[in-house]
């Protein structure tokens, strides 16, 4: 999606603070899992010792050549890329250092897993940097800025969404979100809640997603697509999944849609957590207890 009117603080700082802190965190497990390692590698050494003392005919064996200073770890491409475009980059980011802090930590416990982000910015590639290793999938409204993008970043996958939908429609579309087909937990293909959205790929709705981000499509004026759809058919994708939960964040919850509708469909009871305009909230399999209430 396209830069939103932006506040005046340039967060590039910030942005590249996280990366660095993120490959900070890799260096420091790899190094206490080294010296592990080495721990363990001593105590058998020293049993060892141990036993050629009671066996004295046998002669002692020679202490292991351990290493001065633990391996190398050279920097993944992914991150390598992330620096560089954030550290060149003039666009203030589309969220702050405390709403991206809400998703970062999740992310550091889930990581690496499968994330789905409604929309295609310049936070993009951090959002792949932080969940290396796993997959990160981006749905975006705006054909000619994927283009745009990938042109940039051609490692991003990202698929283009059309909606139907207009942000006028959006005190309809909660009437209708009422409805008791609406509150009936099954795959969004084949839903008949007319908030459901079929249009995406396949893939999509076959994949069991661990987060999933709401920050698209646009919604700041009455013609925009609005995120109503969106939000609706994360909370059912999350409800629908085999088993486990899903990690679901709702960006500008400060506009009226987004606050209804975030609080409606994925529900005040699975509410984790607000910072500034992101709301953080978790959903449950309703697949693995069968009549589970829409809402807790």
């Amino acid at each position: 999606m396209r830069g939103k009117p932006q506040h005046p603080i340039n967060l590039k700082i910030v942005l590249i603070c996280f990366l660095f802190l993120f490959f900070l965190f890799l260096i420091i497990r790899t190094g206490f899992s080294y010296s592990k390692q080495i721990t363990t590698t001593l105590d058998s050494s020293i049993l060892q010792t141990n036993s050629s003392d009671v066996h004295e005919e046998q002669l002692p064996t020679d202490c292991p050549t351990l290493p001065l200073l633990p391996t190398c770890n050279k920097i993944t491409s992914s991150l390598a890329h992330s620096l560089v475009h954030y550290a060149t980059l003039n666009i203030t980011p589309q969220q702050t250092f405390s709403e991206i802090s809400v998703s970062l930590k999740v992310l550091e416990k889930k990581s690496p897993c499968n994330f789905l982000v409604f929309g295609l910015g310049h936070d993009s590639l951090m959002w792949t940097s932080l969940n290396h290793g796993g997959r990160t999938v981006f749905l975006e409204e705006d054909k000619s800025w994927i283009e745009q993008i990938q042109r940039k970043i051609p490692s991003l996958e990202s698929y283009h969404v059309v909606y139907d939908t207009k942000v006028t429609q959006a005190e309809e579309l909660m009437e209708i979100g009422m409805e008791e087909e609406c509150k009936e937990v099954s795959d969004p293909r084949f839903s008949k809640c007319q908030l459901a959205l079929k249009g995406l790929p396949n893939e999509v709705y076959d994949i069991d997603w661990d987060l999933v981000m709401v920050d698209a499509p646009t919604g700041y004026y009455d013609g925009a697509p609005g995120r109503m759809t969106a939000i609706y058919t994360a909370g059912l994708m999350a409800r629908n999944r085999e088993n486990g939960e899903t990690d679901v964040f709702v960006h500008d919850v400060n506009r009226e849609v987004e606050d209804k509708f975030s609080l409606t469909f994925l529900c005040e009871g699975y509410l984790r957590e607000q910072e500034g305009r992101l709301r953080h909230f978790t959903l449950p399999s309703h697949r693995t207890r069968l009549g589970r209430s829409f809402c807790p």
